[in-house]
């Protein structure tokens, strides 16, 4: 958990200089900003603690780069009625060392992940949103380029490399490494300096239902985070070429706020189960979607073939729902031209598919809603294959 902060008068230790209304000079403020308060009262509160800087010492660096930073804070009260712009800005002046800085609470730290690699909008939407709720420290851990389908894979034989990259509001890294590589890394301690309450893992670019869930990186970013004990949750939005667009994801991220309050607070009180993760996936219109769902995995599936390119035949990205987003190119022309004339060059290709009769997560994710579907790390066979081989196997030879 991270400590968060408000200003406080002090009236006390203010400067002769500083001026302040006698109606606002009533007595000591303390707490969150009250969203239904006058935003200027906030405003004093954190002038009090500018001006107080000042007078001190004035040729102190660090004062004076505390200094700076306030006055930043200062224009985003200043500038602002709206309430999220107003907590943003809190969330900024809680994290300097100030003095007349006072804990009061304690705010849940989320660190998310994903397969599209850390540039993605699915990512980005989701990193705004929850910055801008003001509830959260966000720390992002992601995959330097893009990762899809990659499943579990780890990176073993070399080092990774983790670069600082700039999101605002939140303490971002771009790592050269797969989604579990990247949740790994990111609750180690080796990166941030603690484990954060919640690991999210998405928002994905196509849905992850059925047997899909074994391919994807993106669930597999939450799984990682379920293995070493840490609660978490991947997010997946259906997306469709042509219909689906950007803006999405943040409708997708804001639909899902209410599970993730809920989840950090159930962690808070000790009553969150530990047992599963959850995997969430939101239909293509999302703006009207018929609300959550529990749900199971399935076995819906598309169904892969290969077929033989030459070297001028570009692919495109493969999404988590196997199928092409073809507005992205996977082979180019520098790629094969690394080979020699002896490769033989193959593309996936969508064959057929497997859809379930049942309410499971496939389904049910067709039909509108939003599914959340718990999953574990096992992979038990089906009650009627244990039933055979419990009476196969003494008789093999």
């Amino acid at each position: 958990m991270a400590t968060s902060f408000v200003f406080v008068k002090d009236f006390d230790k203010i400067n002769d200089g500083d001026t302040e209304s006698e109606s606002e000079s009533e007595g000591p403020w303390i707490g969150p900003p009250d969203p239904n308060a006058p935003a200027r009262r906030v405003v004093v509160s954190v002038r009090a603690v500018l001006h107080r800087n000042a007078a001190r010492t004035t040729t102190d660096e660090k004062c004076r780069a505390i200094r700076v930073r306030l006055r930043h804070v200062l224009l985003c009260f200043t500038n602002s009625s709206a309430n999220t712009r107003t907590t943003a800005a809190a969330a900024a002046a809680a994290r300097m060392e100030v003095p007349g800085a006072i804990a009061v609470d304690h705010r849940p730290t989320v660190m998310v992940t994903n397969d599209d690699g850390i540039d993605a909008p699915g990512l980005q939407s989701l990193v705004r949103v929850l910055v801008a709720s003001g509830r959260y420290d966000v720390q992002v851990c992601a995959p330097d380029s893009e990762k899809s389908a990659v499943s579990h894979s780890i990176t073993w034989r070399h080092p990774l490399a983790a670069r600082r990259v700039n999101i605002e509001g939140a303490v971002a890294f771009a790592v050269s490494g797969t989604p579990a590589d990247c949740t790994s890394l990111g609750i180690s301690k080796a990166l941030f300096p603690s484990v954060a309450d919640l690991v999210i893992s998405g928002i994905n670019m196509g849905s992850n239902c059925g047997y899909h869930i074994v391919y994807s990186g993106t669930v597999a970013g939450a799984r990682e985070a379920f293995l070493n004990g840490v609660p978490s949750i991947s997010i997946s939005y259906d997306w469709v070429g042509g219909t689906s667009s950007v803006q999405d994801f943040t409708l997708a991220a804001e639909a899902c706020l209410p599970i993730i309050g809920s989840i950090l607070s159930g962690i808070k009180k000790s009553s969150y189960p530990r047992k599963c993760f959850l995997n969430i996936d939101l239909p293509t219109d999302v703006a009207n979607h018929k609300g959550y769902k529990l749900t199971k995995q399935g076995r819906s599936i598309i169904q892969m073939g290969w077929r033989p390119v030459t070297s001028d035949m570009h692919g495109g990205k493969m999404l988590s729902t196997m199928t092409m987003d073809v507005d992205s190119v996977v082979l180019t022309e520098a790629d094969a031209s690394t080979m020699s004339q002896e490769h033989l060059l193959f593309k996936r290709e969508v064959i057929g598919g497997q859809a379930d009769d049942d309410a499971t997560d496939h389904r049910s994710l067709k039909e509108g809603f939003i599914t959340v579907t718990p999953l574990g790390a096992l992979s038990p066979a089906n009650v009627e294959c244990e039933a055979f081989l419990k009476d196969w196997l003494p008789n093999v030879a």
